[in-house]
């Protein structure tokens, strides 16, 4: 078992005690920070290419959103895998310091604040390392056994660089989730779970209830919910999460726009309203923030709109 580092910049309660006591607030969606401050994503490593290409540009979005008022940093390490590094010719050495780096650079962020703040190492699902939009439709062909076997290198390299928590996100299906939760009870630090969503289904058509059921029992999951998924859907989702498992909910839908994996845009129009939030915690969300397509100017009016005030 790999022992996770525990850096000194790491706050001195962890996520799920803060949890317990309030609403925390997540960040928004990295890759259009990124794409706002100049970058170009077009690569099939998306923002991970940037840990080896402009790591400043990384850090520099993590600050905006801890300036935005984001109490929890999430990793450039949604898309960051041994094999997608691979087939940039990058060795596996050499990946696994990036995806540490990748760690690092938002504790570093995380610093400028002088507040509370917690990183999250994000742990994207096996589509993503695809690149083909995999990740919204799951059921992938693949057995537990062969997802156990993808996932648990990096899962122990990202445990082992310090993290607050793991964030196991944009999950579509209860094979994969399976999977992250037989690799993460190896490892000595807290995740969450949140599945991208459709309607009151995973991506891969099956029963909310019984994805989020996955986790009952499990103290090392602090909270539970949806990702990148429609505002509305999100709604819904958050309800059911906590009446399946009694955690708090983890709740960051994206700004509604629909993502075209083959002309690699989002189309549509953003339905995402701050003010919605207030639902979210009142249906038992704790931890609260947004992801594609919600930049820090989004992140800041859910902090001026959360009820409680954030932890």
């Amino acid at each position: 078992m790999h022992t996770a580092r525990t850096p000194a910049s790491s706050p001195g309660r962890s996520l799920g005690e803060a949890l317990a006591e309030g609403t925390v607030l997540l960040d928004g969606g990295l890759s259009n920070q990124l794409e706002a401050q100049g970058c170009d994503l077009s690569d099939a490593l998306w923002s991970a290419r940037l840990l080896t290409d402009a790591p400043q540009q990384i850090e520099a979005a993590h600050v905006a959103y801890a300036r935005a008022g984001a109490q929890v940093l999430i990793t450039a390490s949604y898309q960051a895998t041994f094999e997608g590094f691979a087939r940039h010719g990058v060795g596996r050495a050499r990946a696994a310091e990036l995806m540490a780096g990748s760690v690092e650079s938002a504790r570093r962020a995380g610093a400028v604040t002088g507040r509370e703040l917690w990183v999250a190492a994000s742990v994207g699902p096996y589509g993503a390392m695809l690149a083909d939009g995999s990740e919204y439709r799951g059921r992938y062909g693949l057995t537990v056994r062969e997802l156990v076997r993808f996932h648990r290198p990096r899962a122990q390299t990202l445990a082992a660089a310090g993290p607050d928590v793991l964030a196991l996100e944009t999950v579509p299906d209860i094979v994969e989730a399976e999977a992250l939760l037989e690799v993460v009870q190896e490892l000595p630090v807290p995740v969450w779970l949140s599945y991208s969503v459709a309607g009151d289904r995973t991506r891969a058509g099956q029963p909310l209830a019984e994805a989020f059921g996955l986790v009952a029992g499990i103290d090392q999951v602090v909270a539970v919910g949806v990702n990148c998924c429609d505002p509305a859907d999100a709604d819904r989702a958050v309800e059911v999460a906590a009446a399946a498992t009694g955690k708090p909910v983890v709740v960051y839908p994206n700004s509604g726009e629909e993502w075209d994996a083959e002309s690699r845009d989002w189309t549509g129009r953003g339905t995402f309203e701050p003010g919605r939030v207030r639902d979210w915690q009142k249906a038992g969300a704790r931890l609260v923030g947004g992801c594609c397509r919600i930049g820090p100017s989004g992140i800041a009016a859910l902090a001026d709109r959360l009820e409680p005030p954030a932890v």
